[in-house]
């Protein structure tokens, strides 16, 4: 690994808002911008049968490495013009055995994103995975490796199997993750990049470095322990980072608002971390330039900041609902709430109170629930020894009939869909209802009030890097 590390990581957040043009911004200018992996598929896809704005994607898939593949994806969802108002195509829903069509628009669809990103710079590129949709992981990460992506990311769980995952991908061996599959044994799901590409496949694959996202000290003892899981680094995240987090340990209790109480115990300790002798970046509440400079004293490579990156002009989220949320920010009335049941997967998941959004519980219940993306759906073990596919979010008699429990449904919000809306790509169904925002934010807006009071118009990423670095003089030039 680059004994020049960046001082900033600009994290990859929710579905489609760290955008390849964020990460190309971040990158170009000498830190790590990172785009979003999860359900590029789903992205692309819909993007294409928006008639592709710009050209932007089909000028990425012109660089593919098998332009047969690339052409398929075309040919099945691309649309001139646009949907003229109809709903989205559905894209094939991953599964541990996925089909050919599932893995090639996942191969392509993240290769888009992260190609995208590294147009035209020399920077470094990553690409942010979470732990938890362990289906999507094997063709994801391949399809971001033959972009050449720089850094995978991974957090929402122990991702103890991504390096040897990108190792066997780099050396052309087919690649798998361990599913869970709640009752019974881990299923493997497996990619192999000679089956997909055969005569295709680059000759040479680069590995790109692994970062694991962890929020305690023990856990970067015990992914350090062993070379087979070791990562090149560690992001530390503080339970105020966004997205989804760890639940507190112990039993959880929750304060007035019904928002998970954490302490000292979910904390990790920064001197042991250090100790480990990797590099490692702070995150949660790190989005100022006296706490990127209070990191790096501690011994931090850097910092990963999430918010002030998903609120600048960059940010892919769709233009009423960024322009909602700083007119709040502005006011100073935007606020985040860390809610233990909004995610099927059962982490606390953190969502911004805007209006118009799911935030609003009038709203959230008048939402036909159905599971059609399924992304954080769960494995289990039917009684006649077959895996089948649950979400807490799904239909509740769907959900029980699965052998799931009804308590488990209570509060969870459709993640899949809601946060295809917030970049605009929600699905728009054939009974007329439009799929509604639940926009994530981290509970520090020290940063993003800061910036909007400096910018009142908004803010660019490489304004937000220039003000980040501002108190580290020559170090943050340099990295």
């Amino acid at each position: 690994m680059s004994t020049a590390f960046p001082v900033v990581i600009q994290g990859g957040m929710g579905v489609g808002v760290s955008s390849w043009q964020m990460a190309r911004e971040v990158s170009a200018q000498g830190q790590l911008g990172v785009v979003s992996g999860t359900a590029l598929d789903a992205v692309l896809a819909r993007r294409l049968q928006d008639g592709d704005p710009g050209g932007h994607r089909r000028r990425a898939l012109e660089h593919f490495p098998s332009p047969a593949m690339a052409e398929r994806v075309l040919k099945t969802y691309f649309r001139e013009g646009g949907r003229d108002g109809k709903p989205y195509r559905p894209n094939p829903t991953l599964t541990i055995t996925p089909t050919r069509e599932a893995v090639e628009l996942s191969l392509v669809g993240n290769f888009v994103e992260v190609w995208l990103a590294k147009e035209g710079h020399g920077g470094v590129v990553g690409v942010n995975f979470l732990e938890k949709i362990q289906m999507a992981t094997p063709a994801a990460a391949l399809g971001a490796m033959l972009a050449g992506v720089d850094y995978v990311l991974m957090g929402a769980g122990i991702p103890r199997e991504i390096p040897k995952l990108l190792r066997d991908f780099a050396a052309g061996r087919p690649g798998s993750v361990n599913v869970d599959v709640h009752g019974g044994q881990p299923a493997p799901c497996v990619v192999d990049p000679v089956e997909m590409l055969g005569a295709d496949l680059p000759s040479q694959l680069h590995k790109p470095n692994f970062l694991a996202i962890i929020s305690l000290h023990s856990l970067a003892t015990y992914l350090y322990r062993d070379e087979d899981i070791r990562p090149e680094g560690f992001v530390v995240e503080g339970p105020r980072a966004g997205g989804h987090s760890a639940p507190p340990r112990g039993k959880m209790q929750l304060d007035d608002d019904g928002q998970p109480v954490y302490g000292d115990r979910d904390l990790a300790d920064i001197a042991k971390v250090a100790a480990v002798g990797l590099p490692f970046w702070m995150a949660g509440g790190y989005s100022t330039p006296d706490k990127v400079r209070e990191a790096v004293e501690a011994g931090a490579a850097g910092v990963q900041c999430g918010t002030i990156f998903a609120l600048s002009q960059a940010s892919g989220l769709e233009p009423r609902v960024r322009t909602q949320m700083l007119a709040d920010l502005r006011a100073g009335q935007l606020s985040v709430r860390n809610d233990p049941r909004a995610s099927p997967t059962g982490f606390p998941f953190k969502v911004a109170q805007v209006p118009g959004t799911q935030s609003e519980d009038a709203l959230y219940e008048a939402r036909p629930r159905l599971c059609d993306l399924s992304y954080l759906r769960q494995a289990y073990l039917r009684e006649n020894g077959t895996v089948g596919y649950r979400c807490a979010s799904e239909p509740v008699q769907a959900y029980l009939k699965k052998g799931g429990l009804p308590e488990d449904t209570l509060g969870r919000k459709c993640l899949c869909n809601a946060l295809m809306a917030n970049v605009g790509v929600g699905q728009e169904r054939k009974d007329g209802y439009v799929e509604l925002p639940a926009v994530t934010l981290g509970q520090d807006l020290e940063g993003a009030a800061a910036m909007i009071a400096a910018h009142p118009d908004g803010w660019t990423p490489t304004q937000a890097i220039t003000w980040l670095l501002s108190e580290l003089g020559e170090r943050g030039a340099t990295g």
